[in-house]
Parts: structure tokens; C-alpha cells; sequence
């Protein structure tokens, strides 16, 4: 089913807002005048601040792995290398402030609603993803593989803030480099 044009303009002026500003930064009635939308529009399709929260967060996520998977083909002789670099390029070009999942889970952790649940099943999946890739690859330890390569991915993510996307990318590819090869 095709979101209305006006429910996706809010999703988009949400997630930008969100993640430049925070979720707490950011006010319902910025983004209604940034989405150029009324204010029932809004509430028409989100019954809640913490409803649009998770849909933007759910959009995020479907986004990140859709990238992903575009990028990755897990037959090939490295995917492990080929998510790492896919992540840095999903980092330059859209999480270079950090990652909005965390922050959900720091801004929402113990509140009564699915916002953290969301974000730490984007974390699960993460780790899942790879435990995947490890055992198609037939690699004895694949949960340790897998620990070890998630681990990666949010240090490469983190660094991102402090040394820049291309940099943290590099470091963390010559980092998978020397895990795949002692864990082979």
C-alpha cells in the first residue's frame, strides 16, 4: 500500500529533525510547518509524538537494510568486508551525527512505549545479519564472528562523530580484514 504524499513529506521532515535535533529537540509543530502540512494532516496519521518516532524509526531501519542489501551479495568470497564497507558508505551519506537508534534507546529507555523496542530489535538484527553471513560461509564461532563484527560496525559508527566517515571506514575495514582472517 502507497503512503499519502503528504504522510511521507512528514516522515522525511521527522527523520531530519530527529536526527539533527534529537527526539526531544523537536517539536510536533516544527515539523508540521516544516512538512508544510495542518496539523490534523499530522494527527490523521500519527495518534502521537512517540507514533511518529516509531515510524520514522521503522522507515530508518527498512532504509539502512534495503542499502545493505543492495550493496552486500553474501555468496561473494568477502561479505564481511562488502557490509563493513556498505556501512561506511550508508555513514557518509546518511549517519554521519551518530546513530538515531541509540539515541532512542538513550532518550527512551524504560518509557511505556515500542520506541526502544524498535531500536534494540535494529540492534538484534544487526548481529543476526552477520550470524547469517557466518554460518552460509560454514565459519566455526559464528556467534563470536558475529559478536565481533557488530561490535565493529557501532565503533565505526561512533568514531564516525569524532574522525569523520571515510576515516572510521578505512580503520574499520582494515579491522575486518584481520578478523575474518584469524577467524577462518
Amino acid at each position: 500500500m502507497r503512503r499519502s504524499a503528504k504522510k511521507e513529506a512528514l516522515l522525511e521532515v521527522a527523520e531530519r529533525l530527529f536526527y539533527e535535533h534529537g527526539f526531544r529537540g523537536v517539536g510536533l509543530k516544527q515539523i508540521i510547518s516544516e512538512a508544510n502540512v495542518a496539523s490534523m494532516t499530522l494527527y490523521n496519521h500519527f495518534s502521537s509524538k512517540e507514533n511518529l518516532i516509531e515510524e520514522v524509526l521503522k522507515q530508518r531501519e527498512e532504509s539502512y537494510w534495503t542499502y545493505l542489501d543492495a550493496a552486500v551479495d553474501r555468496d561473494s568470497d568477502s561479505p564481511f568486508i562488502l557490509v563493513v564497507e556498505a556501512h561506511g558508505r550508508w555513514l557518509k551519506e546518511h549517519s554521519s551525527k551518530g546513530c538515531m537508534f541509540l539515541r532512542a534507546i538513550e532518550d527512551y529507555t524504560g518509557t511505556d512505549n515500542e520506541i526502544e523496542s524498535i531500536a534494540r530489535g535494529h540492534k538484534a538484527k544487526l548481529l543476526q545479519y552477520f550470524q547469517r553471513i557466518a554460518q552460509n560461509k560454514d565459519r566455526e564461532n559464528e556467534l563470536d564472528l558475529a559478536n565481533q563484527m557488530t561490535l565493529l560496525l557501532e565503533g565505526t559508527t561512533s568514531m564516525t562523530t569524532f574522525i569523520g566517515a571515510e576515516k572510521a571506514t578505512e580503520y574499520s575495514i582494515a579491522m575486518a580484514r584481520t578478523i575474518v582472517q584469524h577467524t577462518s
